[in-house]
């Protein structure tokens, strides 16, 4: 099982007063830290909000790229719907480039759609964008030159596409949140898939994952080209009584403030308790207990082959999160390790 970090590069954590200059170079030492600790991948998010600072994630990618060496780097996830297929592959294919071989795409519909009407689209073809872009961009990964027509997009003939990524199949995995007909898409293409699970109880997607590997069999997939992933909320401290005491207040206001918006119900310290159980969706605790969770969560869902932690969305000062990654590398992903 691959361990990393999503993370949205939010510029509130911690702090009222920072700016996102400084919140910036601290979010770019995350990623060389994990680098450091020997994590898997990083990746970054995409949003257009006031809060966050990755409305551009290829550039902060490329900027940790150049700075860190081994670990693998990138979207978490990128609103394909809303882009260019073609500038997004240049975008990644650079970026490829620059890592020497450690770009990827998560590539999804989007949850949040404040970049619809952003950049001109309209929410009534939020699918129909997404399915005819993917197609697109999956055939200029494939191919050098590209023909091809649709909806949303001047037609190509015959065109090349520039530059060209290092790895010759740059890894492209479909993000999905809840949908069936997500997960059938990613197995009928045979995509890695991101599932992103931020509340309840993880067992609850088994259903989905077997119809994403069902889907996949059926179009001729080998098992081991339809891995899974798992991205949740996370946080690693010392012992589990520390790592609660630091993450429930902030979780607690953040979520209750988005539930505000999206019509939940305030998080209470009960709720919280439950999604910290066992079976609830919400990794927090020391290095044993964590590890333990990502076993039990993998075997629920049939085996996961990546878990990503988003971290920075509980008000964790800067210090804190650094702790909580050399944790993941020094003793939740060897505890993993010995136990598989």
């Amino acid at each position: 099982m691959e361990v990393g970090i999503d993370s949205f590069a939010s510029a509130m954590y911690g702090s009222d007063n920072l700016n996102g200059v400084d919140a910036m170079e601290q979010f770019l030492n995350r990623i060389i830290l994990a680098d450091e600790a020997g994590l898997d991948f990083f990746g970054v998010g995409e949003h257009h909000k006031r809060e966050f600072l990755d409305s551009a994630p290829d550039v902060i990618l490329a900027a940790a790229a150049a700075r860190t060496k081994k670990i693998k780097l990138g979207s978490a996830v990128k609103v394909l719907s809303t882009d260019d297929p073609v500038r997004v592959y240049q975008s990644f294919a650079t970026l490829d480039l620059i890592s020497k071989g450690r770009a990827e795409l998560t590539v999804g519909r989007g949850s949040s759609t404040e970049a619809f009407p952003l950049f001109g689209y309209s929410l009534r073809d939020y699918d129909a964008l997404f399915s005819e872009k993917l197609a697109l961009l999956l055939q200029i990964r494939d191919n050098e030159f590209t023909t091809w027509s649709g909806k949303f997009r001047p037609a190509m003939n015959n065109q090349p596409v520039y530059p060209r990524a290092l790895q010759e199949k740059m890894p492209i995995w479909l993000g999905v949140g809840g949908t069936p007909e997500s997960f059938v898409r990613a197995g009928t293409l045979g995509l890695p898939l991101m599932v992103a699970v931020i509340g309840g109880e993880t067992e609850r997607f088994r259903p989905l994952v077997d119809l994403y590997r069902e889907a996949g069999h059926r179009a001729g997939f080998s098992p081991d080209q339809l891995k899974v992933g798992l991205h949740s909320p996370g946080y690693v401290a010392q012992n589990a009584e520390q790592a609660i005491a630091d993450y429930y207040p902030g979780y607690a206001k953040l979520w209750t403030k988005l539930g505000q918006d999206r019509g939940w119900a305030p998080v209470t310290r009960p709720k919280f308790d439950a999604l910290v159980a066992p079976k609830g969706v919400l990794i927090v605790g020391g290095p044993e207990e964590v590890a333990e969770k990502l076993l039990n969560h993998s075997e629920a869902l049939g085996g996961i082959d990546r878990f990503a932690f988003q971290m920075d969305n509980a008000g964790l000062s800067h210090e804190q999160l650094l702790q909580a990654t050399e944790l993941i590398g020094a003793k939740v992903i060897p505890l993993l390790k010995k136990s598989i």
